[in-house]
């Protein structure tokens, strides 16, 4: 498919915060993705956060762990799509799995930007999260949900870091949770949809949209791997974080082959 969105698809993403692009990566694409995910799920450390029951719930930093990853975000497709809604190259702020276990932590409603403004010092919301879906997302799997239109309500101040989040200790510790009272508010202005499409969908979502997920109560496999991408001139200044949660590289992407993930298979 072509790399450019056609006009209706740049209004859209304008208009709403984000976009779902459909068989953006084919099922021989999506195969290499789920060994590379694989692989990193198997793997221990801080960056590993984990359910209760000690299955893995997020990795975060996944692209300094896996070359296979670190190709998905150069992939020309997401570079292509991401530098023609922001005007501007582009750097990976933050990379993660995010694997929905079965009974597993919820996600409550938050913006990206919430966190990385306030934590990581960026200055400006001038970046995109991209989700590849690795799985078919339905309305019964706990996908992402979202309050379309929500990013033009800038930073929600009625959010903190709560201690009683069902997640606290491990995703939450640095989400910024917005509080019901303001939740009813934006969903009754604006409405909420989820966010649905098969294996090798990719969201396009600004920043500042106002989402969440719900429980997995199905036996269904979702995983969704994000890529958090901002400008190249709207850097984090803070470190207060590690550098698989907040980059410390401000380099531009250059986008490798089409065939980038592809010829990676098997490895």
């Amino acid at each position: 498919m072509s790399s450019e969105l056609d006009q209706k698809l740049v209004d859209e993403y304008s208009s709403k915060g984000y976009i779902t692009v459909k068989g953006l990566f084919n099922a021989k694409e999506v195969e290499v993705l789920n060994q590379a995910t694989l692989a990193v799920t198997q793997m221990d450390g801080p960056q590993v956060m984990r359910e209760r029951n000690g299955l893995p719930h997020v990795i975060y930093g996944m692209h300094l762990m896996d070359k296979r990853l670190a190709a998905l975000t150069r992939h020309p497709r997401l570079v292509a799509v991401a530098e023609q809604l922001l005007k501007k190259k582009i750097y990976v702020h933050q990379s993660r799995v995010n694997a929905k276990q079965t009974g597993g932590a919820i996600v409550n409603w938050h913006q990206d930007f919430g966190t990385y403004h306030r934590v990581d010092g960026v200055p400006r919301p001038d970046g995109i999260m991209i989700a590849i879906f690795l799985n078919d997302v339905h309305d019964y799997n706990a996908p992402l949900m979202a309050v379309p239109g929500s990013h033009v309500e800038g930073v929600v101040s009625q959010a903190s870091t709560l201690t009683e989040a069902e997640d606290r200790d491990r995703a939450a510790k640095y989400r910024y949770d917005i509080t019901m009272e303001k939740m009813s508010e934006l969903i009754d202005k604006y409405g909420l949809e989820h966010i649905l499409g098969p294996a090798g969908s990719v969201v396009f979502m600004n920043m500042q949209v106002v989402h969440g997920s719900t429980v997995n109560i199905t036996p269904l496999r979702r995983v969704i791997l994000y890529l958090n991408v901002c400008t190249v001139d709207n850097q984090g200044t803070a470190f207060a974080r590690p550098e698989y949660l907040a980059a410390r590289d401000f380099n531009p992407i250059e986008p490798l082959a089409a065939d980038c993930l592809t010829s990676l298979a098997g490895s």
